[in-house]
């Protein structure tokens, strides 16, 4: 009966979108897998704060000491990044059970039978479903958030750029991961079927990352593609634009995909080809962005880029500079190699290529031939090697090859860290006592009938001439 009343209400609003949102906001608030997870999501994120507190004031103890130590400990290390890795947790398991009930639930009641024969196009139906899952992300971020807010009672530090940046990039993977989980539900009979597919994007890209990542050639490139490394680059500080665009064009592509299985009188056949071509686009839009090289460090130790000197000096080198690095992948020194020079170096000289050498090969085999473990750079037809993998040696190497003085370094910027030995008496009594608490009075308000008072409000003032 409230459905019928409020599809009746839809029919009549000059503005039909807005009625409908309301009902998808409801819909979401009034399920229990919401709550659920609200409630689940408490005590996993408050103790992943509290061992962060805990570990956190260790360190800072013997920090407190030395000014050495001090200069390695970030709060986007020590806090930000553990505790929302419960929230990552969360969103990958649990949030996918929030996005498919809200189709899910309509296709298994018919109540998507009756919207399809409203005024209504199928993107429209897709999209404020998107904009619920939006909602329900933000409300599920409230843990997170009353851990950021307790650390900074506490008199911890946070930088507002890194920090902006890291729960943006989570933004992005919550609205990639209901884009799937949409998509899952469009083409399943039931909700049950819905997350076993949609379990298998997210726990198939753990795999996948587990496999690929690290390799070069093509298991490199799909390794790129896993979403574990959504939140990578994020969780280092770096807003990527090729991180960005591919993401954002992944949830619209999958929006597309839902739209086109969710559109009535439509044969298979013709959603085949849709899909087809939907996945071809999304293909070739998330190719281009990986050759977009724009990038920011708002991590406040740039601790992605060299000094601002020398970022200066490596920008304007114009000719290609080639590097041949001759360590298996999985050596560690490579992984060194890559955080401290490489990915640097990628993204300030304007034109660099790095190559592995030989291809293929596995630590194993390759530790005993005597040229395993050089780096040869070539600029200007000229060309060293060396075996060192810290900046301080090989960029008086890449300034020899460019025939350019090094420049001289900036004093008084060095990052200082933020020791704090803090006292976790307050969160473990909110996350485990006062927040569940209010998730359980709110799951009480949402079990009361609609509100299609809010509802027949919105569609009176939608009436009204302008």
């Amino acid at each position: 009966m409230c459905s019928l009343r409020l599809h009746e209400a839809m029919i009549g609003s000059r503005r039909p979108w807005r009625p409908l949102l309301v009902k998808e906001l409801w819909e979401v608030l009034a399920g229990r897998a919401f709550w659920t997870m609200l409630l689940l999501e408490c005590p996993l994120i408050g103790y992943s704060f509290i061992q962060a507190i805990a570990l956190y004031s260790e360190s800072s103890t013997a920090a407190l000491q030395s000014s050495v130590l001090a200069a390695s400990l970030s709060p986007l290390d020590g806090m930000l990044v553990p505790t929302l890795g419960a929230f990552y947790v969360t969103v990958t398991l649990l949030f996918p059970f929030v996005a498919i009930r809200v189709l899910s639930h309509e296709k298994e009641t018919g109540t998507l039978r009756l919207l399809v024969q409203l005024p209504y196009r199928p993107g429209t139906l897709i999209t404020t479903k998107l904009v619920a899952v939006f909602c329900a992300w933000l409300l599920a971020s409230i843990p997170a958030l009353c851990a950021v807010l307790i650390w900074v009672i506490l008199g911890g530090h946070l930088y507002a750029p890194e920090t902006l940046n890291l729960f943006f990039g989570h933004l992005l993977y919550g609205m990639l991961i209901g884009s799937i989980a949409l998509f899952a539900a469009s083409i399943s009979d039931s909700a049950a079927t819905a997350a076993i597919i949609t379990l298998a994007f997210t726990i198939g890209s753990w795999v996948l990352d587990f496999t690929a990542a690290g390799h070069p050639g093509v298991l490199g490139w799909l390794s790129q593609l896993s979403l574990t490394q959504t939140l990578r680059s994020f969780e280092q500080g770096l807003l990527s634009s090729a991180r960005v665009v591919g993401i954002i064009a992944g949830s619209l592509g999958f929006a597309v995909l839902a739209t086109a299985w969710v559109t009535p009188g439509t044969s298979t056949r013709a959603r085949l080809v849709r899909s087809i071509a939907c996945l071809v686009t999304i293909a070739t839009v998330v190719g281009l962005a990986m050759q977009i090289k724009w990038s920011a460090d708002l991590s406040e130790d740039r601790r992605n880029s060299f000094a601002a000197a020398d970022q200066w000096v490596l920008s304007k080198l114009s000719q290609p500079l080639t590097i041949t690095v001759r360590l298996a992948p999985e050596d560690p020194r490579y992984a060194d190699l890559r955080r401290n020079v490489l990915a640097k170096l990628e993204r300030t000289v304007p034109d660099v290529t790095v190559r592995l050498a030989p291809e293929g090969k596995s630590l194993i085999t390759s530790t005993g031939d005597e040229a395993y473990g050089e780096v040869e750079y070539s600029y200007a037809g000229q060309s060293t090697t060396s075996r060192s993998t810290s900046p301080r040696e090989i960029l008086p190497l890449l300034y020899g090859l460019a025939g350019v003085p090094a420049p001289a370094p900036e004093a008084g910027n060095e990052y200082s860290g933020y020791p704090l030995v803090a006292d976790d008496r307050i969160a473990l009594p909110w996350f485990f006592a006062g927040l569940p608490l209010l998730v359980l009075v709110g799951w009480w308000w949402s079990r009361r009938p609609p509100a299609l008072e809010a509802v027949t409000a919105a569609t009176e003032e939608s009436h009204e001439p302008r």
